[in-house]
């Protein structure tokens, strides 16, 4: 596990990941988040079924590419970690896969030791770095010491890409962390949209923004150009919850509640 500085844990900010661990109801969060965090639902009533969809898919995902024969993750903007973790998921399929997660969040790191606890077959690390500077992810001795290479790599962006705007140049840096990966490899996305309730998620979007965090959700075909050059996998851009679901599908009705798109593809 890499760190650098004592942390300082920027109680007087909002933070993305801290606010996502309000809304899955978690502990893990300082009164500037749930401050930022109750302006949200009340804007956006859904966001705590979006918020627990997107770990569905998470979770239907990472056993999907597990049976697929995928055995190595890089899981960027982890988040508090919430149980099950990507590779518990990842390692209950398949014993010796290898999972390294990166957040941002000093306070991810202060909790990056749930995250460590690996099978003996596999193994994990902990990388804090941000998705914005690609290089320091994929230059990092954590990704190196623990993760091959030469053999393919799953990458998962899970609701994180929408806090990365145009101008921070969102899709060059998918560009860059996807000609890093063999073929083979997969990147996994899930992102929120306007496309099923603009008004709302716009509002959402301003609040964000008012809390000085950058904020930017995309179309259906906005999304979709982040896999550009790599296949689809069936059933393509889907909305999380019916996304190869568990069981019987979830009603229509819900897609305006989640309001996002997941997707896979590989390189």
């Amino acid at each position: 596990m890499e760190s650098g500085a004592p942390v300082d844990l920027r109680q007087n900010q909002p933070h993305t990941a801290r606010m996502y661990d309000y809304y899955l109801g978690g502990q893990d969060h300082y009164s500037a988040d749930a401050e930022a965090a109750e302006k949200v639902v009340a804007t956006w009533p859904g966001v705590r079924t979006a918020a627990q969809q997107n770990r569905a898919f998470i979770h239907r995902v990472t056993r999907f590419l597990a049976n697929a024969g995928i055995r190595q993750f890089l899981d960027i903007g982890t988040g508090i970690p919430t149980e099950p973790n990507l590779h518990q998921v990842a390692q209950e399929v398949a014993p010796d896969a290898r999972v390294v997660y990166v957040d941002n969040d000093p306070i991810v790191l202060v909790h990056a030791r749930a995250l460590m606890i690996s099978s003996p077959e596999g193994r994990t690390n902990y990388i804090s770095a941000d998705v914005t500077t690609p290089e320091a992810i994929l230059d990092a001795p954590g990704l190196h010491e623990t993760l091959d290479l030469t053999r393919p790599v799953a990458v998962s962006l899970n609701a994180l890409m929408h806090f990365v705007p145009d101008e921070q140049d969102a899709y060059g840096i998918i560009e860059t962390l996807m000609k890093r990966f063999v073929p083979g490899s997969y990147l996994v996305m899930t992102h929120v949209t306007p496309d099923f309730d603009p008004a709302a998620i716009g509002t959402v979007v301003e609040i964000y923004r008012r809390s000085g965090l950058p904020c930017q959700v995309r179309t259906r075909d906005e999304f979709a150009r982040f896999f550009d050059g790599m296949e689809l996998i069936e059933p393509g851009v889907e909305v999380p919850h019916r996304w190869h679901p568990d069981g019987v599908a979830p009603p229509k009705k819900m897609d305006a509640q989640v309001s996002a798109y997941a997707a896979i593809a590989r390189k």
